[in-house]
């Protein structure tokens, strides 16, 4: 099953879904495989691979299968550059920035990396890549005019531009490690917004935050600090990953009511 369907089939089932995130630069492939592991055995949806500006190359593709070889969920990629393609990945978030300042993250490395991307046959999710306040690393090293969290509504035109460019996906970004995570109302105001599936991460540490924004419209809530910082990273996930099902269940019993 191609990985897009994969995803759409678990929102179906469930309301919603959970994304777990391993930075290849962040520990070799043997740990990572195994936080894929205990991930895999807390509920999570797939495993994301990337986020690092130097995660690529035979770090990435080790990793990658080190992932691969040990779970059998999809291995989605999120690069920070267009040095993030690994042939042996399942797909790859193939992401705007758009409201960076830079075009580098806008166009430019998305024309850099897409032949390699069809070279490998990978799958592309095409992703509009939103940094809302505090942005943290990603926000600064692309360069982003941050959207306020204060400001739900140019993050819903933002959303709405990706829409329009036919951008199946959103992801609205706080940062790695943020001290808090996309506001609610803003999340509320974007599932109004658009139809497409909505990605929601940085700075959700604790089930009620993931339920929280589930329950506002996130389809697929992702963590990524959390499983770094964790050393039973089952147990850390399971509470949190059962809270977004639950919330996803709830939400989809409110909309046939």
């Amino acid at each position: 099953m191609r990985v897009e369907a994969y995803l759409r089939r678990v929102l179906r089932r469930d309301g919603a879904g959970h994304l777990t995130l391993i930075d290849p630069e962040k520990q070799p492939p043997s740990d990572a495989a195994r936080i894929a592991v205990e991930a895999s055995d807390a509920g999570t949806d797939g495993i994301m691979v990337g986020g690092s500006t130097r995660a690529g190359g035979k770090v990435l593709d080790q990793t990658v299968l080190a992932i691969k070889r040990k779970v059998d969920l999809p291995v989605i990629l999120f690069p920070a550059s267009e040095a993030g393609v690994s042939r042996y990945a399942d797909a790859i978030f193939f992401m705007s920035m758009l409201n960076s300042k830079d075009p580098y993250y806008l166009s430019r490395a998305q024309m850099m990396g897409a032949p390699a991307v069809k070279k490998y046959g990978l799958e592309p999710l095409p992703m509009a890549y939103l940094v809302i306040e505090p942005g943290g690393t990603v926000g600064r090293v692309g360069k982003a005019d941050l959207i306020p969290r204060s400001k739900p509504d140019l993050a819903a035109a933002y959303a709405l531009a990706g829409e329009y460019f036919g951008m199946r996906f959103v992801y609205l970004e706080a940062g790695s490690g943020a001290d808090r995570p996309v506001p609610v109302p803003m999340v509320r105001k974007v599932r109004r917004t658009i139809s497409g599936v909505l990605i929601i991460g940085g700075g959700i540490r604790s089930a009620r935050a993931a339920a929280e924004r589930v329950l506002a419209g996130g389809d697929l809530i992702v963590t990524g600090t959390l499983v770094e910082q964790v050393r039973e990273v089952r147990e850390s996930l399971l509470p949190l990953v059962e809270s977004i099902k639950k919330a996803g269940r709830r939400r989809r019993r409110s909309r046939t009511t």
